[in-house]
């Protein structure tokens, strides 16, 4: 089993005790840094290469949002995990457009916590239903995130279907009995044509068009 290399930025002493805590007795995680503000986070981004990062939005220094840019700069393999106390619908919308795969609540259970984190980590998409929901008019703008001219072909709508429904490349391809390579292109396809930015983004486009549980 592979281990979960993770760095923990947030600026709450308690809360980031809290948390290692809990993470220190699953065998497949591995806190590899630990920071209270962004600039350190990314320092530590930056020197550890971490496979997740469970990021607080309000942090002195650098905020979260501003982070996640810088992330995926000095460690572009990094997957991000928001976790905060706020889940206005603008912070969640512009934390996913900037690449964050996956927004928590700090009031999740700690079995939420650490799904999200396995998920996240094998490159699923995890939001909260309640804030998924509260996100899904944002991606209602026509000259963003409507089809193109070039619409998308049966198979990237089954792909994308999957996709809402959680599933990774892997998956998809068992389910589709296609390689994986070419679920990749469908997904590569998926975001070009619909002008989305991430496999999170995509998951909402689908739930929001009700594709979630379209058999085309």
């Amino acid at each position: 089993m592979k281990t979960i290399r993770i760095l923990v930025a947030d600026d709450e002493s308690v809360v980031r005790d809290g948390v290692v805590a809990i993470l220190s007795f699953q065998s497949d995680i591995k806190v590899v840094g630990e920071a209270e503000d962004g600039a350190e986070a990314i320092e530590i981004a930056r020197k550890t290469k971490p496979d997740v990062i469970l990021l607080d939005m309000q942090m002195p220094k650098v905020n979260g949002l501003a982070a996640i840019p810088k992330f995926k700069e000095v460690s572009p393999n990094s997957r991000i995990l928001v976790l905060t106390s706020f889940a206005e619908s603008d912070v969640v919308y512009q934390s996913i457009r900037a690449g964050a795969l996956g927004f928590l609540l700090k009031d999740a259970r700690r079995g939420q916590l650490l799904q999200a984190i396995r998920d996240v980590a094998n490159g699923q998409a995890s939001i909260q239903p309640t804030i998924a929901m509260r996100v899904i008019h944002e991606i209602e703008h026509p000259a963003e995130l409507m089809y193109t001219a070039d619409p998308l072909t049966p198979r990237e709508h089954e792909t994308l279907r999957l996709i809402s429904r959680g599933l990774s490349n892997q998956e998809i391809a068992a389910a589709m009995v296609v390689h994986e390579r070419t679920v990749a292109k469908y997904v590569s396809s998926i975001l070009e044509k619909l002008h989305l930015a991430n496999r999170t983004q995509a998951a909402l486009y689908a739930i929001n068009k009700g594709l979630t549980d379209s058999k085309n």
